[in-house]
């Protein structure tokens, strides 16, 4: 299973656990398969890494040992033969995780409860998913009849409903664990939403507000606010029935002025720009862009850029040292900005062209292919 993560830096009462150990302590007990190391890898806002491995002994048994451990839990991953055990680490934790025969079905943990709830959790949506795919498979069987089929469909459509039935039962009787944090993220194969999309918000919102009641300083109280906000935006967004053919932005410059995307491309054609100071590609494709706005503003070309930032002394440095000549806006919110939600942007960069009358043409062209466009649109 993959962990979906998106978490922001929060400040703490830190000092009050002083006192406690920033240490932690893992070891267990891992038989029935071949591979021999285990590793412990560290979940992060924008990555995945290992930070430290073991060998087995002839036993079995293995030890980790980590130092600086914030006392707010965060998730780190045990990975063996392939497959990854989800744990939540705080400072002074001393955890038991041991396997025997399948590393994932059968595993316990002792030593934290907010692991133990997650593997509760955990095994129960991992071995649902199994069980779908099983059914699945049968469905490749040669010559399988009709009532065989329909057999199929029941069985596949009733476990799917049932682990999303236990999926949102486990989230709303823990809402105020880290462990419902983790299931919120948590998606079936073919699965977009939680629930059914727009419905969402409520779980979101809900454990946000149980979370940041029982673990005040974590960082999940900001994630999970961000996520809300940026579902309340987007419902606000997909509220407001508009006659263009695109989106309408509203968003702030570096000035504190509200900037409407509609009003910057009354008239022209405009290219909503998605970016990221931080990104090391920037310098190089605003370089290019600077050089068709020149060649094409006078003709009706316009630039409506968003920053995809956090930071606003950094993106306003790129901003003037870049010295980009076009309307540059950010909501300062990062990757969980509304704006990036309302077009559906999975990476940045990213850019969509609108012509005069409000029709998105083109979606990603740079260079040569947004020249060739920008001849066809402009006189």
């Amino acid at each position: 299973m993959n962990t979906q993560t998106l978490f922001v830096s929060l400040t703490a009462a830190v000092m009050l656990c002083a006192c406690q150990s920033s240490k932690v302590k893992i070891s267990g007990r891992i038989v029935g398969n071949d591979a021999k190391n285990v590793y412990l890898e560290q979940v992060s806002p924008l990555s995945q890494s290992v930070i430290d491995s073991a060998v087995l002994d002839k036993e079995g048994n293995y030890r980790f040992e980590l130092k600086g451990v914030t006392r707010t839990p965060s998730l780190y991953n045990i990975i063996y033969n392939g497959e990854r055990i989800p744990l939540f680490l705080a400072g002074g934790d001393r955890l038991s995780v041991n396997s025997v025969g399948s590393f994932i079905r059968n595993y316990t943990v002792e030593g934290s409860k907010e692991t133990e709830l997650l593997r509760q959790f955990y095994q129960a949506f991992v071995g649902g998913a199994q069980r779908l795919d099983n059914i699945a498979g049968q469905f490749a069987r040669t010559n399988l009849s009709e009532e065989e089929r329909k057999t199929l469909v029941k069985e596949y459509t009733d476990e799917y409903y049932r682990i999303r039935r236990e999926q949102l039962r486990f989230i709303i009787e823990n809402k105020s664990s880290l462990a419902a944090v983790y299931a919120l993220y948590q998606r079936l194969p073919g699965d977009s939403y939680l629930f059914n999309g727009d419905g969402d918000v409520v779980y979101y919102r809900t454990v946000a507000e149980a979370v940041a009641e029982r673990y005040p300083g974590s960082p999940y109280v900001g994630a999970l606010q961000a996520e809300v906000a940026r579902m309340d935006a987007q419902a606000g967004l997909a509220s407001k029935v508009s006659e263009l053919n695109y989106p309408d932005l509203e968003l702030t410059d570096m000035y504190g002025e509200k900037v409407r995307l509609s009003k910057v491309a009354e008239g022209k054609v405009v290219l909503l720009d998605f970016w990221s100071a931080e990104l090391g590609t920037s310098n190089a494709l605003n370089a290019d862009l600077k050089e068709l706005y020149a060649k094409y503003a006078g003709r009706g070309f316009e630039v409506y850029q968003v920053g995809i930032d956090t930071s606003k002394p950094l993106w306003i440095t790129a901003v003037q040292e870049q010295q980009l000549p076009w309307k540059s806006v950010t909501d300062l919110r990062g990757r969980a900005s509304s704006a990036l939600v309302v077009y559906n942007v999975q990476r940045i960069p990213a850019n969509f062209l609108i012509d005069r009358e409000g029709t998105i043409v083109g979606k990603n062209l740079y260079g040569r292919s947004l020249e060739e466009k920008l001849e066809q649109l402009l006189p």
